[in-house]
């Protein structure tokens, strides 16, 4: 019996089959997930890929990614980081016609692109991101023209499926696209704030989109995603990651350094003791929060009505209510995290060498090391190469 991240497995462990694991201890495993470089980088970012190769003086990182470990003790020149931004804006630029193309909207390349797009599901809270987002119109508004300027322009996109009958999941790309269609013909707002839904999100839009991005929001309970690949494919591309302690989060924050990763949230042991409190009527809100869910409830993105959404996220108990998966607990600590994101990304040397760290960092997410391991301890067969 294996996990797919070790915080997955150990839950396993520890919690779920507990009772099998005491019987039998040795019948668990630990296969940490992984993705395959020849796709999710090689092929579907052809400027980073050629910079990679030129800087480690060999190509063979496509077979061996451990190898871009070697992209360390570069991460301060300013030579590569020189190039590592041009690969990137020239990625931008891409993901700005398609998404113009795509949605109309027009989007500037200059602004940093902060992605989410993953399964719509309330354990990924995505309602987390809107609301947030919703929150940074808010202030944007209440600021004067010249506070404004000092501001870190910003794209956020999110993307995904939704399944045909989770009804909170259709309102919330609906309440994301309200939310766009407000924000996206705000003259007082410009170009410092988009808001943009990805229609149709499928592995070739992922591969525009990964490359392009700069943030990606990995923001689910912790606890509660198994593992996750996407966060794994977009720190390959050196993209930085806001998120929870989750899934293989916890162990890509450990190989590119904690330093380069943009944490906050609840942990996952900290979660059924927050959920009983919450039961309990112990749970204050943050007035941000209140502010955001407020914003919503005076129509200010249109006449529908998002009662249930919100109602999930109040009282205190019973179904569909009392906040299962903690987005207003975490709610303050995102958006200091998404502050901390803005300070870091005002120093450009300082992102590019995040960036760099986080590509160096990723040699473990290759799904040729998760089935080297299966193959060695669990299926117990030998490699067999094609002549």
């Amino acid at each position: 019996v294996n996990g797919v991240a070790m915080l997955h497995s150990n839950i396993l462990k520890d919690e779920l089959f507990q009772d099998y694991c005491s019987l039998w201890p040795e019948r668990f495993q630990n296969k940490t997930n992984g993705i395959t470089p020849r796709r999710w980088l090689r092929f579907c970012n052809p400027e980073l890929s050629a910079i990679i190769t030129k800087w480690l003086k060999t190509d063979q990182w496509v077979t061996n990614l451990d190898l871009l470990r070697g992209l360390r003790q570069f991460s301060d020149n300013r030579d590569l980081q020189s190039e590592w931004a041009s690969a990137k804006m020239a990625n931008k630029v891409r993901l700005a016609q398609y998404i113009c193309q795509l949605t109309g909207v027009k989007v500037n390349p200059n602004s940093l692109f902060d992605i989410q797009i993953k399964r719509i599901h309330e354990y990924k809270r995505q309602l987390l991101n809107i609301l947030g987002a919703i929150y940074r119109y808010k202030k944007l508004k209440e600021m004067s023209p010249e506070e404004r300027k000092k501001v870190v322009p910003r794209t956020i996109m999110l993307g995904g499926k939704a399944f045909a009958t989770y009804t909170l999941a259709k309102m919330i790309v609906k309440l994301v696209n309200d939310v766009g269609a407000v924000v996206n013909n705000d003259p007082d707002i410009g170009d410092i704030l988009k808001v943009v839904f990805i229609p149709n999100y499928n592995v070739s839009v992922a591969e525009i989109l990964i490359p392009g991005s700069e943030l990606s929001q990995h923001i689910s309970t912790a606890g509660m995603e198994a593992s996750g690949t996407s966060n794994m494919k977009f720190a390959l591309n050196g993209c930085l990651i806001i998120g929870t302690l989750d899934g293989a989060n916890v162990e890509i924050r450990e190989e590119i350094g904690e330093e380069n990763f943009f944490l906050f949230g609840a942990e996952a042991h900290d979660v059924p003791r927050l959920r009983k409190e919450r039961a309990q009527g112990l749970f204050v809100p943050d007035p941000r929060f209140e502010e955001a869910k407020n914003y919503v409830k005076s129509r200010a993105f249109g006449d529908y009505d998002y009662t249930p959404l919100l109602e999930s996220l109040e009282g205190n108990s019973g179904y569909g209510r009392g906040d299962y998966f903690l987005v207003g607990y975490d709610f303050p600590s995102y958006m200091e995290a998404q502050s901390r994101v803005d300070n870091a990304y005002k120093d450009s040397k300082k992102w590019m060498k995040m960036s760099i760290l986080s590509t160096a960092g990723s040699g473990k997410f290759s799904s040729d090391r998760t089935i080297s391991e299966y193959a060695k301890a669990i299926w117990k067969i030998q490699e067999c190469r094609v002549p």
